[in-house]
Parts: structure tokens; C-alpha cells; sequence
């Protein structure tokens, strides 16, 4: 016989109305779930990484991520290890490591139902917890494909969100299933998707190698926000901010017109990799194999803000790491 459960009833008018808080308008809400997926290799992980290394410092890849102050952050990973993946891709990132912290796993695999990931939020006072995979997580007699265990698992790590007021961002693969909604290529049960208050598709940009782009595929507190997209080179991040591409457009391989600008862009972004001081002539002789203009280059120029300087008579333009 089931123990008989004691009736509660909540009068809405008791009920305190509050604001959403975000900790990247309108990507990830504070005291949510938010989602993060991709197939492997596409750079989920690497902007992640890179998200936590500029809220360590207190700061953030555009205007809409604007911590106050340097931010504690927990980010557990079942596929890299700490010494020789984690902690060189984050010192990489200039983060400030300090402020990133581990849950100990040495005695027992943490899983989304154990009470340490909330201990911890509350003893470190972090305000994003990361979980990479969502399937790593999930606790060995769990089974991500079942809606019931699927939706208690989410709904008990959404209510730890809440109570704490953390940002956790889930880490999910995509599965290998090609045509209909993107919603449903998501690792796992459907559940894991509806919970989720917002969903971020990150993939690769056909034509170009070395971009990847993130799409806002679920938002339910907030307008979808604008596509966004980072370069990746020598393993060298780059935000690149807003991109016009879809999901599907980005699941189905679509190749966008890419501007000139944006070509441009990228192939100073290749030459500050190699030297700090590039040759006028070099760059524009590299513009007109791609088919870019001399203006562009200029256009470009100018926004970036790039110096130039004379060099035994030749023109050098000075590519800092700042201008991108």
C-alpha cells in the first residue's frame, strides 16, 4: 500500500513574481537548464571552455555576457582528463583558474541525482556548473532513452538550478539520425530537450574550415537570439559574433554567402597566428587569390582598428591578438 502524500496547495496570489536573470542574454538564464549540442568534434566543448576561461576573469564574449565580477565556475568532464586536456585548453584561454573547480571523483562518479553537485554550488557559491557529456552523468542503472528516468533526472537538476540560482549548461551529442526536427537528434530521450529552458545547436560551417557557428534552437523565456559563430585556428579560438545561418541550414550543410569582409577577417586572423607584422604586399597578393578586393581589405582595415608602419621602406600591418 503507498504511504498516502499529504495535499499542498499554493495560492498564486502568495506567489512572489521575479524577472528571468541571465548570465548570457538570451543564451543562458541563471537558475535554468540550458542545453549545448553538436556532433563530436565540432566545437561545443572548445566554446564552453571558452566561455568559462572570460567569466573567471569577470568577463565575457560580448556585451550581453557581462558578469560584475570574476565568476566561480564548476566543470565536470567524463571524456578529457584534468592534467594534460582540461587544464592546458583553459590556461590556453587565459582563464583564471582559481575560480574553476572540480567535483572529486575519485571515491564515486558523480550522476545528476547526487546531492554533491548542490553541496558543492553552495560551498564554492558558482554561478554555472557545466556537466560534459549529459550521457556521462547520467548514473550507471539510468537510462537516457526512457521519458520517466529521463524527466526525473532533468526535473531534480532543475530544481537544484533553481534553488541556487546557477547557470547549468548540459553538454549533450547529437545522434547519427539525419532529416526531421533537430530536436530529436539530441542524445537521448526528448525529455532531456523539453526540460531544457534553452537549447544552443553548435556545428561546423560547410565551405569554411575553420568557422563554426551556434544556433538558438529552443528559447522559452526570451526571443531566440541571433545566430553567432567563433573561428577555430592552430586551435586558436576566435569569437566572431552574429552570423546569419539556421539550424537547418547548420545540421543540413548548407554554405552560406559568406561576406568578403567576413573572408577577410579570417585570413588576417590566419596570418596574426604566424607573425605579428605582415607585409602590405603579402596581404594583398593573399586577397586576390580569394577574390578580395583591396577596399575590403581596407574596409576591414579600418574597423578592426589594425595599425600599419613602415618597415625599410614597405608598409607592415601590425595584426594584434586584440583586433580579433
Amino acid at each position: 500500500m503507498n504511504q498516502e502524500i499529504e495535499l499542498k496547495i499554493i495560492e498564486m496570489s502568495e506567489v512572489e513574481s521575479k524577472e528571468i536573470s541571465w548570465l548570457w542574454y538570451p543564451f543562458i538564464p541563471y537558475g535554468k537548464l540550458t542545453i549545448i549540442q553538436g556532433d563530436p568534434g565540432d566545437g561545443k566543448t572548445t566554446l564552453v571552455l571558452n566561455i568559462a576561461a572570460a567569466l573567471s576573469k569577470g568577463e565575457g564574449l560580448d556585451n550581453d555576457m557581462k558578469p560584475a565580477d570574476p565568476l566561480h565556475i564548476i566543470y565536470q568532464t567524463a571524456e578529457d582528463g584534468l592534467a594534460d586536456t582540461v587544464k592546458p585548453r583553459l590556461e590556453k584561454a587565459e582563464a583564471d583558474c582559481s575560480n574553476i573547480f572540480v567535483i572529486d571523483e575519485t571515491d564515486a562518479s558523480l550522476s545528476m541525482l547526487d546531492e554533491r553537485i548542490e553541496k558543492a554550488i553552495v560551498e564554492k557559491k558558482a554561478k554555472l556548473l557545466i556537466l560534459d557529456p549529459i550521457q556521462a552523468y547520467l548514473g550507471g542503472k539510468m537510462d537516457m532513452n526512457r521519458a520517466n528516468e529521463a524527466r526525473d533526472m532533468t526535473k531534480h537538476l532543475g530544481q537544484v538550478a533553481e534553488r541556487t540560482g546557477c547557470a547549468i549548461v548540459l553538454i549533450g551529442h547529437m545522434n547519427k539520425n539525419s532529416g526531421g526536427k533537430v530536436a530529436y537528434r539530441g542524445m537521448g530521450s526528448i525529455d532531456f530537450f523539453a526540460v531544457a529552458r534553452s537549447v544552443l545547436l553548435v556545428g561546423r560551417v560547410k565551405g569554411q574550415e575553420n568557422r563554426r557557428a551556434m544556433v538558438q534552437i529552443k528559447n522559452n523565456l526570451a526571443e531566440r537570439g541571433h545566430g553567432k559563430s567563433f573561428v577555430l585556428s592552430d586551435g586558436v579560438f576566435c569569437w566572431q559574433g552574429n552570423y546569419d545561418i539556421t539550424e537547418d541550414e547548420l545540421v543540413g550543410g548548407f554554405v552560406p554567402k559568406s561576406s568578403k569582409q567576413e573572408e577577410a577577417k579570417e585570413m588576417l586572423l590566419s596570418f596574426s597566428n604566424i607573425n605579428r607584422e605582415v607585409s602590405a604586399s603579402d596581404i594583398r597578393e593573399k586577397a586576390q587569390e580569394k577574390g578580395i578586393s583591396w577596399r575590403t581589405m581596407e574596409l576591414v582595415k579600418k574597423e578592426l582598428g589594425i595599425q600599419s608602419k613602415k618597415i625599410n621602406n614597405a608598409w607592415y600591418w601590425i595584426l594584434d591578438s586584440k583586433y580579433f
